[in-house]
């Protein structure tokens, strides 16, 4: 008899999974519905909620990984406690993925285990201010408005519109065409098929959702797209951003369409990760974040 009764993650698991994460001040990214539903698949994320705590595991390569359980503070020992029996019972070693910063520090101080504690930089969150990504204003974002301005000046007759079902069969049709440019350039990546599974399963049902999502459209056909949601009480994050990389300035654009029209009530944009990749941590460093979610792994000695 497991420890911890865990089940697959579905769709009708999002009215728990928002009420959980909605109970505290989380800036990781990933902790939300959308997220963990998206990646299911690859990473067979798998959630249990009892005695008030929400516990989730992921597998990669065939290493089975714990997220941080999700609940007050105090109940950290005690969860804890129930995730190290877990893994025992599974005949599994015990590996923290994506923890923050307060929950790595209580594992550093924690009784009932030895754990080895590593910051993980590839999946530090981008955090920048809602206003700098909308007005693009000052010497250090000088180069976005010089692109943003000249797509506003190649492109005047471009327009934003708000993600709703009548652009969705347009946006899906975007994302097959970002999928073919990138699939050439990468064909060994599986992520890029799973995100394009992923993304079309959103569009599929994006009401459900409850997301927010921007496009751009020029010429009869959408350039660009995104979506994304509240993260805590004062930041949003960005899931998705695709757009046209032959036609200059789209990233820019949409970039800063989207906060300004959905996000210019939040004080912070969190755009997620770099995953390593060089192209990507050069194009998140340049819009300069006004800091980093850290995030560690964590292995039982």
């Amino acid at each position: 008899m497991s420890t911890i009764n865990f089940q697959d993650l579905k769709k009708e698991d999002k009215p728990v999974l928002d009420r959980c994460f909605a109970s505290a001040y989380y800036e990781n990214s990933h902790f939300n519905f959308t997220n963990f539903f998206m990646w299911r698949e690859p990473y067979h994320v798998q959630w249990a909620e009892e005695d008030g705590v929400l516990y989730m595991t992921c597998e990669w390569e065939n290493e089975l990984m714990a997220i941080q359980p999700f609940c007050d503070e105090e109940k950290w020992p005690e969860a804890t406690a129930k995730i190290i029996a877990h893994f025992e019972e599974q005949g599994r070693p015990l590996v923290f993925t994506g923890i923050e910063k307060g929950y790595a520090e209580f594992l550093q101080r924690y009784d009932g285990a030895d754990f080895e504690i590593e910051e993980d930089r590839d999946n530090w969150d981008y955090v920048y201010e809602a206003e700098k990504l909308i007005s693009l204003s000052g010497r250090k974002l000088h180069s976005k408005k010089n692109h943003l301005n000249a797509f506003r000046k190649l492109h005047p007759e471009a327009e934003y519109l708000p993600i709703t079902e009548d652009i969705i069969t347009a946006c899906k049709i975007e994302l097959n065409n970002w999928y073919k440019l990138r699939i050439q350039d990468e064909p060994d990546d599986p992520f890029i098929g799973w995100e394009r599974k992923a993304i079309l399963e959103v569009f599929d049902d994006f009401d459900y959702f409850k997301l927010k999502g921007g496009a751009l459209r020029l010429d009869n056909r959408i350039i660009a797209f995104t979506f994304g949601e509240p993260l805590n009480a004062d930041t949003a994050v960005i899931h998705v951003e695709k757009a046209d990389p032959n036609i200059r300035g789209a990233y820019p654009a949409i970039n800063q369409g989207f906060v300004e029209h959905a996000w210019s009530d939040m004080t912070y944009i969190n755009r997620e990760e770099d995953m390593g990749h060089e192209g990507l941590r050069k194009a998140k460093e340049s819009y300069k974040p006004c800091k980093m979610i850290e995030k560690f792994n964590a292995r039982r000695k």
